[in-house]
């Protein structure tokens, strides 16, 4: 088995001055996560320029058999890319991988590097007088190779679909260090076996995407944010049906924001103001861009009308410009922060039919505060796509060990009122570590064969982010 300092010599010469760190402090924020979760010291950090360094790093460890883990931005929520602390990993980080390639907006693709900023790839595409559409909290900080692997979701996907539907080819180092490029940018491609889909959502356990084509759209002239409060999430469905049809394709997002997240917000905010007269039990926040000549103001002024005749509106604001939308779309990211200012807490992104939500939500408060009446339920999300984050408040004051405890039987419950309603117990966070026990529970047999199947043909030696979505195999 090679040394550790016989791997550092060797890492160090094939990436070069700044390429690998080994030194705790130096690699101190790869084992931190945006929400706080922290993994392992991990055994050196690789930090890579190119796809042909990759594959080289992915290709020693694979003949030395080292396990590693490559990691994007830090803003994963289920543990997926923080170093095992059972086994020691290496990190491959690819922020040093960040250029866009090439952006075609006549084709409307843009070719990028699996390291680069979501942010950077909207700013790339709006100087070419294009949307790359993707909407995510993180998206400065977040990375394309980490959207793709987590298949990241986020306010848009009600219009443009997941992140599965805006990658038109990819290049992916496997776990042995091979590369499949799959860089076409084609919108069709019919030709055999889709192999990039095998990838997107594989949360790195089949290779590490060093780079991705993108599929663009025409980049919005006009769009519309206002803020309605509804009487109750009954009405917040009745009035996405409506806005679905008055807004025909061009609704972008239409999110829950229950009374309390938006207390959270102005908690975490103190510039925010609440933006209507009275208190409501429930808002929707919702958005409609268009890249031609539309009348949205109209459109949903008529919503308005349609929905205070029907009882499903109370009150509403239309952002009369840029500033005034961005502050309401500010509610949605401080409700974030405001959440992680009250401490570790339960997260979920629980996925179920739309239909549905009413009555999940009102089964799922009903058992959750029996089991613990003084938790804090916040259940807000994209209406849109049947995505609900239920997540929880334990009581302030529980012992660590105590908290731990609840939290663990709240998501218990909460996962089996999950499956009665037919739903999945992830929405767009995935699996990583922290969700695999109980997506395992409820895994039929057949599909654990088949990802099994997979992992085992590009994998065997269960090198690539090992114990990630499937357990390690038993030596």
């Amino acid at each position: 088995m090679i040394t550790r300092e016989a791997l550092f010599d060797d890492l160090s010469a094939l990436l070069g001055k700044g390429g690998l760190l080994t030194e705790s402090g130096d690699m101190e924020r790869y084992r931190v996560d945006w929400p706080g979760y922290r993994g392992a010291e991990p055994l050196a950090v690789a930090r890579p320029t190119t796809t042909r360094q990759v594959a080289e790093v992915v290709s020693y460890c694979h003949r030395h058999d080292i396990p590693l883990v490559p990691q994007g931005g830090h803003s994963g929520l289920v543990g997926g890319a923080l170093p095992d602390a059972d086994y020691p990993e290496l990190v491959v980080s690819l922020e040093r991988m960040a250029s866009v390639r090439q952006v075609d907006p006549i084709n409307f693709s843009m070719s990028v590097d699996g390291g680069c900023v979501l942010q950077s790839i909207k700013d790339a595409a709006e100087a070419a007088d294009c949307d790359f559409p993707l909407s995510l909290g993180a998206q400065g900080s977040c990375q394309i190779g980490g959207n793709v692997s987590t298949n990241a979701g986020g306010l848009n996907v009600l219009r443009y679909g997941m992140m599965r539907q805006l990658v038109l080819g990819l290049e992916v180092v496997l776990p042995d260090g091979r590369i499949y490029n799959g860089m076409k940018a084609l919108h069709k491609n019919n030709a055999g076996y889709d192999l990039k889909q095998l990838f997107i959502g594989a949360e790195g356990t089949l290779g590490i995407v060093t780079g991705a084509v993108l599929k663009l759209f025409p980049r919005p002239q006009v769009s519309r944010t206002a803020l309605l409060a509804c009487p109750d999430i009954d009405a917040v469905l009745g009035l996405y049906a409506l806005a679905r049809r008055s807004c025909c394709d061009l609704l972008t997002a239409f999110e829950l924001v229950p009374r309390a997240c938006l207390e959270l917000a102005m908690e975490a905010s103190p510039d925010l103001r609440d933006p209507l007269e009275a208190p409501s039990p429930v808002y929707v926040l919702m958005e409609a861009a268009a890249s031609g000549p539309v009348d949205l103001e109209a459109m949903i002024e008529d919503l308005f009308e349609r929905g205070f005749e029907a009882g499903m509106l109370t009150d509403g604001v239309l952002a009369s410009s840029d500033t005034q939308a961005r502050n309401l779309w500010h509610i949605r990211e401080a409700m974030l922060e405001g959440q992680r200012n009250r401490g570790e807490h339960l997260r979920t992104d629980v996925s179920l039919p739309i239909s549905s939500l009413t009555a999940f939500h009102q089964r799922a408060s009903d058992e959750i505060q029996a089991l613990c009446p003084q938790a804090t339920i916040i259940a807000y999300g994209h209406i849109g796509d049947g995505n609900l984050h239920f997540n929880i408040l334990p009581p302030p004051g529980l012992e660590a060990e105590a908290r731990a405890a609840l939290l663990h039987e709240l998501e218990e419950r909460l996962f089996e009122i999950v499956d009665d309603f037919d739903g999945s117990i992830s929405a767009e966070h995935g699996i990583g570590r922290f969700k695999q026990t109980a997506f395992l529970e409820t895994l039929p047999e057949p599909e654990y064969e088949i990802m099994r199947g997979l992992k085992r043909l590009l994998d065997p030696r269960y090198l690539m982010s090992p114990g990630r979505i499937l357990p390690r195999p038993i030596e």
